[in-house]
């Protein structure tokens, strides 16, 4: 791993949470996820399971952690199953996690090699009534091949047909949208490392420039900041492109005159961060890009504003839509018949923005987090209205990450990054 090592108490806190809103006698059992292959011998880059990361920090492919609070045996209420190491594996694939390592990265004491999970599992489900199974219930899931989770549940449910079954899936959302001081801090060096690759990236933009070399400025600099790169697939769109909420192609050339909208983020230790900044391709605003850009930040400044213990998700998204209606009517986008005679299931103000607001944010990018309770302190959002005018072939969307808290506004995580009108021009023509 590039990013530097995490303090061990984070994922003890996180399993202690865990474990508090168990059943008596239950054991709960996350495995990581699969390694896939892309032909021949080749696999794609090893991505840990959110939620085995959250709870043990263990970033290794093939590691299963069982949590039993009531295990009779103290030294099995939290294991860790790992890959047994050796030299040939270090060899060939570099050193795996030894007992002691695996130990000071988890916090856990009792690890276990692998070939012993079935033996283990099986003596401690003798013990257990319940076993809480890990599926994958995120509001945007979208599942279509089969999981080391699948598979475990699927044996796990032969093997012992007389237990009673759980998901964890409910305590997990519950718990990972409110973040540890030590998650914040991590996505706040996220984010610092998404600033130094936008500031890099100002100056380098000018007309003739591809979308795809934009994106390779951003990862350059990404990687030499201990950063394994973008957070999610980067969207690069200039001119009509930036109109396309999902372009993730980055193959076209910049043009003058044109805006370029740069939806990117910089993962650091897995957590995400997630910035929008929409900038002129000259380096220079025509003043209808400007009353435009303006629209979106203030709709995005007063919605920030919003982001307070107790706010209702859903009341927030139609307050957000009232702003941006205000807006549009302003830019003589809308009249106010298309107001008066909108559709309350799809509002006027949804021809020009589309998309939601906000989203959590956390070691996923659209994190786990509880959308349907009021808001609460330490939760972290992000804050992203826009405009898209195909009409006009500009789409611009201004994006930051910003800290739900206890008392007072919420705080930007992006607060460095350049936003304005003015810090832009300056930058790109500095």
């Amino acid at each position: 791993m590039k990013y530097l090592p995490i303090n061990n108490q984070l994922f003890t806190k996180n399993r202690a949470k865990f474990t508090a809103q168990m059943k008596p006698k239950s054991i709960a059992v996350f495995n990581s996820n699969d390694t896939f292959t892309t032909g021949a011998d080749s696999t794609l880059p090893f991505k840990q399971s959110s939620d085995l990361l959250y709870l043990s920090g263990a970033d290794q492919e093939e590691s299963i952690l069982v949590l039993f609070p009531d295990a009779i045996n103290p030294k099995h209420r939290e294991i860790l199953f790992l890959t047994e190491t050796s030299k040939l594996i270090e060899i060939w694939y570099g050193a795996k996690y030894s007992k002691e390592e695996a130990t000071q990265v988890s916090g856990i004491e009792t690890i276990y090699w692998l070939s012993e999970f079935d033996k283990v599992f099986y003596d401690l489900m003798t013990e257990a009534e319940t076993v809480y199974f890990n599926t994958n219930e995120h509001y945007r899931q979208s599942v279509v091949i089969e999981s080391r989770e699948d598979r475990f549940i699927k044996k796990c449910k032969a093997d012992f047909p007389a237990h009673k079954w759980e998901k964890s899936a409910q305590i997990m959302l519950n718990i990972r949208g409110v973040k540890e001081p030590e998650e914040i801090e991590l996505i706040q060096t996220a984010c610092n490392i998404t600033n130094k690759g936008f500031r890099r990236v100002l100056p380098f933009v000018k007309p003739g420039i591809m979308e795809y070399e934009i994106e390779a400025e951003y990862m350059h600099e990404f990687l030499r900041n201990r950063s394994n790169g973008f957070s999610y697939t980067p969207i690069i769109g200039s001119g009509y492109s930036a109109c396309v909420l999902h372009y993730i192609e980055n193959r076209k050339e910049c043009k003058d005159g044109d805006m370029l909208l740069m939806d990117v983020g910089a993962e650091y230790a897995n957590y995400s961060s997630d910035m929008t900044r929409t900038i002129p391709v000259n380096g220079r605003f025509t003043e209808r890009q400007k009353q435009v850009y303006n629209a979106v930040f203030r709709v995005k400044e007063e919605a920030t504003k919003m982001l307070v213990p107790g706010t209702d998700w859903a009341e927030y998204h139609k307050e957000v839509g009232k702003l941006m209606t205000n807006e549009l009517l302003t830019l003589k986008l809308l009249d106010k018949a298309d107001v008066q005679n909108e559709d309350p299931n799809w509002p006027a103000y949804k021809k020009y923005f589309m998309h939601g607001t906000s989203h959590h944010l956390g070691l996923d990018t659209h994190d786990y987090g509880a959308l349907k309770t009021p808001m609460k302190a330490n939760m972290v959002f992000t804050v992203e209205p826009g405009i898209y005018i195909p009409d006009e072939n500009m789409g611009i969307r201004l994006e930051d990450d910003v800290v739900i808290q206890e008392n007072g506004d919420p705080f930007n995580l992006m607060r460095d990054i350049p936003i304005t009108v003015e810090e832009i021009e300056d930058l790109m023509n500095g």
